[in-house]
């Protein structure tokens, strides 16, 4: 036994379903996305996102880092997207693409009982 937890089957489906709710100009943290899709982590979020089980086309650049941050190698498309649906933005100290979290952040709704 290896100690691991048991792989969740409906954890692709819940994450597709908040990635693809995220309105465009808005965004959520890895974290945020994580603790919507009831993910023990946001990294496995990532993990999730990038093998992307359920084929579905996801707005990938709505994701980022609670720092409002994408990985280099996606900064160019990203930046492309962003400008494409108005999401605020602000230059870091290497002249990349950083999203202003204070007026991006997307609160959803709470679920109706």
């Amino acid at each position: 036994m290896t100690g691991r937890a048991a792989p969740d089957p409906g954890l692709p489906r819940r994450v597709a379903d908040v990635v693809a709710g995220i309105p465009p100009g808005r965004v959520l943290s890895y974290r945020d996305v994580a603790e919507l899709a009831e993910c023990r982590s946001p990294r496995l979020v990532g993990t999730v996102m990038a093998r992307n089980p359920t084929g579905d086309e996801l707005p990938w650049w709505r994701v980022v880092t609670v720092q409002g941050t994408l990985a280099d190698h996606l900064q160019t498309e990203a930046r492309e997207r962003y400008r494409e649906e108005g999401t605020p933005l602000r230059e870091d100290d290497r002249h990349l693409v950083r999203v202003d979290m204070d007026r991006a952040l997307w609160t959803p709704d709470p679920p109706e009982a």
